[in-house]
């Protein structure tokens, strides 16, 4: 096998020499040498112990031991419900999610009126989180953009996604200006619309000709890196990148 470079750099950066770093887990150091030089994994109870040392995560260092470990666990432990459409989700669910973030909200939709419409003060209630030093990120629809029209030819729907991104970019408009609020507009084929609130997520599925309230909605929480929610969450920050600010 090839040596882990990644091992390697992380211990360079630390400070620690195989032999400090044997010491410090309780291993041999011409075992900690292998693991280095040879790529050679080492037993789950000394990669955290390694990775607590060097101050990383046993994944990053060992990739192949979380995903066997994955594989045998058979579900990503961060799938917290799936509800059988997003409608059984009642507002009052929504809003609490969203009001209990306290460092971040990422919203990634073509338009999702109904928070303004399910959620009384909708707009207050991201410039209040705002104000606690919430980063709010928003992600809206181009009503003009390809996407959006074969989105709405797909659900029967017409130019009724259309005239919803357009009212969803009304809405969100007054908060532009606001500190810690951010909105930017999307050209993306939407294959997921995502709902994130610190480490919750609500991630609303798009089943082919069916409207979003309609689809299945999975909620996940963040209980370990590179899972189901840093999957989402990556996707969320491409489209991102790739988006224009909000603008009259």
């Amino acid at each position: 096998m090839p040596p882990n470079e990644q091992l390697r750099a992380c211990l360079e950066r630390s400070g620690h020499t195989a032999a400090s770093l044997a010491a410090h887990v309780g291993a041999d150091p011409k075992t900690v040498a292998r693991w280095i030089s040879t790529g050679r994994v080492p037993h789950r109870r000394n990669a955290h112990a390694v990775a607590r040392a060097l101050d990383t995560e046993a994944q990053e260092l060992w990739p192949s031991l979380e995903q066997g470990n994955e594989s045998r666990a058979g579900t990503d432990k961060g799938l917290v419900t799936v509800h059988r459409q997003r409608s059984d989700v009642s507002a009052e669910q929504w809003q609490e999610m969203f009001a209990a973030a306290e460092k971040s909200i990422d919203i990634l939709v073509y338009a999702a009126l109904f928070l303004h419409e399910q959620i009384s003060d909708w707009n207050d209630l991201l410039r209040d989180r705002a104000e606690e030093g919430v980063h709010v990120r928003v992600l809206i629809g181009d009503s003009d953009c390809e996407a959006v029209r074969v989105r709405g030819e797909e659900e029967n729907f017409g130019h009724g996604i259309q005239s919803r991104c357009h009212l969803a970019a009304m809405h969100y408009l007054p908060l532009t200006t606001t500190p810690g609020i951010s909105v930017r507009v999307h050209s993306t084929t939407l294959y997921n619309s995502l709902y994130r609130a610190d480490d919750q997520m609500y991630v609303n599925t798009h089943l082919y000709g069916v409207n979003a309230y309609g689809n299945p909605l999975l909620r996940l929480k963040r209980t370990a890196s590179r899972g189901l929610f840093d999957a989402y969450a990556a996707s969320m920050d491409a489209v991102w990148r790739a988006a224009r600010p909000l603008e009259e």
